[in-house]
């Protein structure tokens, strides 16, 4: 809870931030793009330069700790575009909160997967050994259905892509299953007490794990996790956001996101 409080008080400062030095006052020849801190901030930079070279596009990026905040900063006009979520993510924030948003475009599916100091493969998992996944409900959903693809869990039917733990009809080795902040998961690997632990891309990358070479299970290509380009339903059509997402799919994006993401990002588009 304390990272969290911690992450949202500086994405807090970043708002208020461009509210104070840009609001009504700043250029509307600049696109302000919200971003993850992290691996992708650099697949971003790259979609500036390709968006000033090709387009003419000044672009300012602006990041963010977390997954709430770069929603509400889009939704309150403080930015014009995000690239961090998936679609299933935006669906449930527009449902729960109301935002007007709009897909502009796809980018990467970034693979969850599990990771583990303990063991090298599923088979070595224990009865009664703990596993933790995101608490957020898309990537808790999403971690399910994983572990529920490498055959560790049965959920019910028709459970659609947004699961809790209440759906787990069967778990043979009753596995503790734990729900944690997605930053967090990283360090729980130290923890003697974790088997297991699945991590969004992102925050994998950052310590730096990848899905592709040290996952002991992953997602495949057939994810529905494609990575989005999201702006409001009001300036989605605007020209400036249609550069932008053809800028960032580009080859040269790409070319950055194999390079940052060691062959385990998936091109989305």
């Amino acid at each position: 809870m304390h990272n969290t409080i911690k992450f949202l008080f500086s994405s807090a400062i970043i708002i208020a931030s461009l509210l104070s030095c840009g609001g009504a006052n700043r250029s509307s020849d600049i696109l302000r793009v919200g971003v993850q801190a992290g691996p992708e901030y650099s697949l971003a930079e790259e979609a500036k330069k390709v968006a000033k070279e090709k387009y003419n596009l000044e672009v300012e990026l602006v990041s963010f700790n977390d997954y709430v905040m770069p929603n509400e900063a889009l939704h309150q006009g403080d930015i014009d575009v995000n690239v961090f979520q998936t679609t299933p993510y935006l669906d449930d924030q527009m449902a729960s909160r109301g935002y007007k948003l709009s897909v502009v475009g796809n980018t990467f599916v970034y693979p969850m997967a599990g990771y583990s100091k303990k063991i090298k493969t599923i088979s070595e998992l224990k009865s009664g050994d703990t596993v933790v996944i995101p608490n957020d409900p898309t990537n808790l959903g999403r971690a399910l259905l994983l572990i529920q693809e490498v055959g560790l869990i049965r959920l019910r039917d028709n459970v659609g892509l947004l699961p809790r733990l209440q759906d787990i009809t069967k778990n043979e080795l009753n596995l503790k299953i734990i729900e944690l902040e997605a930053p967090q998961l990283p360090r729980t690997l130290d923890d003697d007490k974790v088997a297991v632990a699945v991590i969004n891309n992102n925050f994998a990358a950052s310590h730096n794990l990848t899905a592709k070479d040290d996952g002991i299970f992953v997602e495949n290509e057939k994810s529905p996790y494609v990575n989005i380009i999201v702006s409001r339903e009001d300036n989605k059509k605007d020209e400036k956001v249609l550069s932008f997402a053809k800028a960032y799919q580009s080859e040269e994006v790409e070319a950055v996101a194999n390079k940052v993401f060691k062959g385990g990002a998936i091109r989305g588009w």
